[in-house]
């Protein structure tokens, strides 16, 4: 597999992630186990976790299968910390609640340091130069390699990105921002992706698929084993089964069929290839998804198809975003 630097780092990493969202919970320890050797015999080194996920046994499953499967210098992992199921608030950005989170996480994953450690969202309650120098913290006592952010707006990003450039020497760069973004879902290219092209800071984007939705898997209804009709993840996926969506679907479905490939396929090389993106993180929830996901590195779109698609799915941006006098 291709590797690809991460933002303006020395750290490569494939440019396809492994992500572990459903391990524990919809993706038994067979399952997760042979999704790994399967991402990794394919030549894949990032593996993205959180330590929110099935509130912490996706970690700790990762630094069981780590140990026993896979050689810890071949995989690029990363977690996120900072998200809590508390009644009066999802987000804690504390130094305090970051630090004994990585602790945490380290002991789970079974080692002395992760190679990426992301800001799982922003905490409008705590000061931002205190959560940003939980990260240095982390880099300096060797827990951390390189750090990152998830779910910042474009505001937020920069205004993290610039702290930490304000001090080269003794601030760390941000490496990266995992954010959403797909055919069905293009937000962040309003402000978050021309904040991250500026600052350097690699693009890993999540759900690249649509919540499943870009697989075509959803147009003639609800597969019974889908993620659509479970009872945790069915409103995830809801809000893209919608007449919108549904016009890029079929485009998508149409180009499949053009380049006798799937829409699988289609849809993932889109995100994989768009400017500032470094490596898309995949949240299959078995070993053959994940293969198929895995054979789209032979496929690049071409132009006409790319460009096709990202008409059809453009996302509608006036003011400021365009010079207001031809508005």
């Amino acid at each position: 597999m291709e590797q690809r630097h991460l933002g303006r780092t020395g750290l490569r990493v494939s440019r396809l992630g492994l992500g572990t969202l459903t391990w524990t919970r919809d993706t038994d320890e067979q399952e997760a186990a042979d999704q790994l050797k399967a991402f990794w015999e394919a030549g894949g080194s990032l593996v993205d976790t959180a330590d929110i996920y099935a509130d912490g046994g996706a970690e700790y499953l990762l630094g069981r299968l780590t140990e026993e499967l896979v050689p810890r210098e071949d995989l690029v992992i990363a977690t996120k910390a900072g998200s809590v199921l508390e009644t009066d608030r999802r987000v804690d950005g504390s130094r305090r609640h970051l630090l004994a989170a990585l602790d945490a996480s380290l002991e789970r994953l079974g080692t002395d340091y992760v190679d990426l450690w992301q800001l799982h969202a922003f905490d409008p309650h705590t000061p931002l130069e205190e959560t940003l120098q939980a990260l240095d913290l982390a880099v300096a006592s060797g827990r951390a390699r390189y750090v990152g952010l998830s779910n910042f707006s474009g505001w937020q990003l920069a205004k993290a990105g610039t702290w930490q450039l304000a001090a080269p020497g003794a601030r760390n760069r941000l490496a990266s921002a995992q954010m959403e973004y797909s055919l069905l879902q293009r937000g962040i290219e309003r402000e978050v992706l021309p904040a991250a092209l500026d600052l350097g800071i690699g693009l890993l984007p999540s759900s690249p698929l649509g919540r499943g939705v870009l697989t075509g898997k959803y147009r003639h209804g609800t597969p019974a084993d889908s993620r659509g009709a479970s009872d945790h993840l069915a409103a995830f996926v809801a809000p893209y089964l919608d007449e919108t969506a549904s016009r890029v679907v079929e485009a998508v479905t149409t180009a499949a069929d053009g380049l006798a490939v799937t829409p699988l396929q289609v849809a993932l090389a889109w995100v994989r290839d768009r400017p500032g993106v470094t490596a898309p993180v995949l949240g299959a929830r078995t070993a053959q998804q994940l293969r198929a996901a895995l054979s789209v590195e032979t496929l690049s779109l071409p132009d006409e198809i790319r460009r096709a698609l990202d008409d059809v799915s453009a996302p509608v941006h006036h003011y400021p975003d365009h010079d207001w006098s031809t508005l």
